[in-house]
């Protein structure tokens, strides 16, 4: 089978869930580096993979896609490896419910409100940041209450749920408002200790 294209950056929360779901489905894959913050812009041959000119975009045979989770779902169910998906109804759609709740509440409030705006910025929008943390607390909080009893978010399956929460929280971590946030929550503290230790998460960190 033809090896896949990804296209984007390795600092990247979302091209990391791409890549990451690779991993562990054991699929080798191309990397194109392309860094939407460059100074001379996105190039116009990008535009013809993302009509947004986001990151992550993939191609495979000739099939192209953007938006992470239909990447990640793409990837799960047309390629050998372990399920990364429930078999059941009502897994699946926890499973669709985690996702889309990082993406709409935890990925602004985690990543850009507070470790970007901690790490990046020379003076720091401390209301900014103060604000992102009330709302890292609330999706921790509905996490916690969402995770199934077992080794992973949706039980003793490793899932697309998994992959899409580690990358996102990882980025949280980078600063020390983050990490004494997940230091309260012992059941996420301990989920994240186990997804850090997963080969694919190793693979894909960006080296700095």
């Amino acid at each position: 089978m033809a090896k896949p294209t990804l296209y984007g950056a390795d600092y990247s929360v979302y091209v990391r869930i791409a890549r990451m779901t690779l991993e562990e489905k054991g699929v080798g894959y191309e990397l194109v580096p392309l860094d939407i913050f460059a100074a001379e812009g996105i190039p116009a041959w990008y535009l013809d993979h993302h009509p947004f000119s986001r990151i992550p975009a993939f191609e495979h045979a000739g099939f192209r896609l953007f938006e992470t989770g239909a990447i990640a779902r793409y990837v799960d169910e047309a390629f050998d490896g372990p399920a990364l998906q429930p078999a059941d109804a009502r897994g699946r759609a926890r499973m669709s419910q985690i996702t889309g709740m990082l993406d709409a509440y935890g990925y602004r409030a985690m990543v850009w409100d507070v470790a970007v705006e901690r790490l990046e910025k020379a003076a720091p929008d401390e209301a900014l940041i103060a604000s992102g943390l009330r709302q890292a607390e609330t999706v921790l909080k509905v996490l916690t209450s969402l995770k199934a009893r077992g080794t992973w978010l949706l039980g003793e399956q490793l899932t697309l749920a998994d992959l899409h929460a580690g990358p996102i929280i990882a980025y949280f971590l980078k600063v020390a408002e983050g990490r004494d946030l997940l230091a309260r929550f012992a059941d996420m503290r301990d989920w994240y200790a186990r997804i850090a230790g997963r080969p694919s998460f190793a693979r894909t960190e960006k080296v700095a």
